[in-house]
């Protein structure tokens, strides 16, 4: 496939990293370094294979991520006298400054929609009973979750699957539009349920392609009830301009 996408929304390597950190409750004080170097190097070949335009610091970061994980694997050579160094120190005190002032964002984030609250017209009677029932509250699905749920539906696609003979071209742009038509029959779709519906390698990537771009074009949301369960997409309805009938009155 020719088809490049560039996302505004791409996070850093870092975010990577406490992706990653968290996604398997690691110490993050005890990386195990092996480990977590061989999934973020998974995820870049994952990237690289999409096209999606992988900035230079992801992979400074996994020369970075090489570089501890082979002093880690040579014997120390030091004195009584000397202290022994941990490689992954620094990198560790990078990822608690980074997590400490994500949160920081984060909490001026929900300030300030708390603040947009204050100056709100009150609700009417008539606007609580045309309120439709709560349901179960989601927030955003990053990249790396899409991502990770992009990995899953490769590792579990049947074999046999890969040796059938595939007829029909799929597009990204004709995926969109599926999507898109799905999502007018149904409110959400889970999707795992996209990726089970393909019937070949080249629809997984084709769909997960498409899931970008509709994110990128602000058309779709990725939403989980919590952090690394299912992802669900909808529509973004902010992105939705509201039908507004013309004036059929005759003027004269």
């Amino acid at each position: 496939m020719n088809y490049k996408i560039k996302l505004e929304m791409f996070e850093g390597p870092l975010d990577l990293l406490l992706y990653l950190v968290k996604k398997d409750h690691l110490n993050i004080y005890d990386i195990p370094i092996a480990e977590v170097t061989q999934q973020y190097l998974e995820y870049i070949n994952l990237m690289q294979l999409l096209d999606l335009n992988v900035a230079g610091e992801f992979l400074v970061m996994a020369a970075t991520l090489m570089q501890i994980k082979s002093k880690m694997l040579l014997p120390a050579e030091v004195t009584p006298a000397e202290e022994v160094i941990d490689p992954r120190e620094e990198l560790v005190q990078r990822l608690l400054e980074y997590e400490k002032f994500k949160q920081i964002a984060e909490n001026l984030r929900s300030r300030e929609i708390d603040q947009q609250e204050v100056f709100k017209r009150p609700k009417t009677e008539a606007d609580i009973q045309a309120e439709p029932e709560k349901k179960e509250v989601y927030f955003e699905a990053n990249i790396f979750d899409l991502i990770n749920a992009f990995s899953q539906a490769l590792k579990d696609i049947p074999k046999e699957v890969f040796y059938e003979v595939i007829k029909d071209q799929f597009t990204v742009e004709q995926k969109v539009h599926d999507i898109l038509h799905m999502l007018l029959v149904d409110s959400e779709i889970k999707l795992s349920e996209l990726f089970t519906k393909a019937k070949s390698k080249i629809e997984i990537v084709v769909t997960f392609l498409a899931i970008l771009e509709l994110t990128k074009m602000k058309e779709i949301k990725a939403m989980q009830s919590s952090a690394f369960e299912d992802i669900f997409i909808s529509r973004n309805m902010e992105n939705i301009i509201p039908y507004e009938p013309k004036d059929q009155t005759d003027p004269a």
